[in-house]
């Protein structure tokens, strides 16, 4: 190989890499992905430290576990769709200034309570149900800042980043968590976690403000105008209908993985980590292949290539009875999962008005946060009576025969 053939493969492996994190030389998203990185590993450290301190106080009640994520979800049923709507009438940056603070404390005052031996379990639950309050309006302008910060041929690779952070952090954030609580005490995670927030609060600071598009409405009608403008959409309720059958359908790591790897591999703590490294892994592995593709890829393609890779990866996870080819198949689960939220986000922001994105994104954040953990009662009952292998048969399934009806009668989406 001669050395001008050296000059262009390496030539092409930096255009390749810059093209991966291309949205990154926004300076505003750079310090907005900087910041959420920082947040996104103490926001796991807790969501670990929170089960283990549910378990410990209720005496390993699943019921309690169970009843914490309800909390939560039924506060993202209620305040959701205001939350996207009240991004687009707000100061997006202004509003996630309050929120973000709001979550410090929240994760501060767990930490005191803790700290001084007055948690009880109802106040776990109302923190919960706060939390998820805050969240409903967070989430909603969260995603909808991403459009402000970059040009729209760099927002899916935009989402993509963004959506690696959280999956990265997935991956080492328990392992921290653990850490945490044997050095610091539960206490001391949660602390940890309120100073976590720091990052982002320094770079919406930094960010300035942007101008507001949508106009002053109630509430009510603005979600009103919402709806009739994404249901008159050609593409946007299948993406939504697709994208929350994958959620309800789809068995929770938290939920199938513990089962799992207990009755069918027979395997101990640290092959369960190894489990959901895997699941965050693919996840990763799947958001930087997004980031890399070029912005005219079809988006509707690739959704629909996500839901086909989860579902034959899935159902190879419940055929598997083997370590080493479930953490393969939860790779491809992570692959599948990311292709199909990063371009269902991006087609869900770019399809309507830019007024409209925050209640658009708010849509996103019912279905990841209240449709998901509804999901999981079924799932739990079903497994309980026909078995964990046969629970993800019938979900693979249920989701596979969306995606054939789909293509069958919307073949459109394609061309998204």
């Amino acid at each position: 190989m001669n050395s001008d053939t050296v000059r262009v493969l390496a030539k092409r492996d930096q255009t390749t890499t810059l093209s991966t994190f291309r949205a990154l030389r926004n300076p505003h998203f750079r310090l907005f992905w900087l910041g959420l990185a920082v947040s996104a590993v103490g926001t796991w450290m807790q969501i670990v430290t929170l089960s283990l301190l549910v378990l410990k106080v209720t005496q390993g009640s699943a019921f309690a576990l169970g009843s914490v994520s309800f909390a939560q979800a039924l506060a993202f049923f209620f305040f959701a769709l205001f939350g996207g709507s009240m991004a687009d009438r707000m100061d997006k940056r202004r509003l996630l200034l309050f929120t973000q603070s709001s979550c410090a404390l929240l994760a501060v005052l767990l930490g005191v309570l803790t700290w001084t031996g007055l948690i009880r379990f109802w106040s776990i639950l109302v923190i919960s149900f706060l939390n998820g309050t805050v969240l409903s309006f967070d989430q909603p302008a969260r995603a909808a800042l991403v459009a402000d910060l970059v040009p729209g041929r760099d927002l899916m690779n935009a989402i993509s980043l963004q959506s690696s952070i959280f999956s990265a952090a997935a991956v080492i954030g328990p392992a921290f968590a653990g850490l945490g609580v044997g050095f610091l005490g539960y206490a001391g995670n949660f602390f940890l976690n309120g100073a976590s927030f720091s990052g982002v609060l320094i770079a919406l600071y930094l960010i300035p403000t942007f101008a507001q598009l949508g106009k002053r409405q109630p509430a009510f009608k603005a979600i009103r105008e919402l709806l009739d403008t994404a249901q008159r959409d050609t593409v946007l309720p299948w993406i939504l209908s697709g994208y929350g059958s994958l959620l309800f359908f789809g068995p929770s790591a938290a939920l199938i993985l513990p089962v799992y790897a207990i009755q069918i591999l027979h395997v101990g703590p640290r092959a369960l980590g190894l489990l959901f490294s895997s699941l965050g892994l693919g996840a990763v592995v799947g958001a930087l292949i997004l980031a890399s593709l070029a912005s005219t890829t079809r988006k509707g393609d690739l959704f629909l290539l996500g839901i086909l890779i989860w579902v034959v990866a899935f159902t190879s996870f419940a055929l598997s009875g083997w370590l080493w080819v479930s953490l393969l198949a939860l790779l491809l689960v992570g692959v599948g999962q990311s292709f199909s939220a990063t371009t269902a986000i991006t087609l869900l922001q770019t399809r309507v008005p830019g007024e409209m994105r925050g209640r658009i994104m708010s849509l996103n954040t019912l279905l990841l946060m209240g449709v998901r953990p509804l999901g999981d009662f079924p799932a739990g009952a079903l497994m309980s009576s026909v078995g964990a292998p046969a629970t993800v048969l019938v979900s693979a399934g249920l989701v596979g025969a969306y995606l054939a009806v789909t293509c069958l009668a919307r073949p459109s989406i394609r061309s998204a």
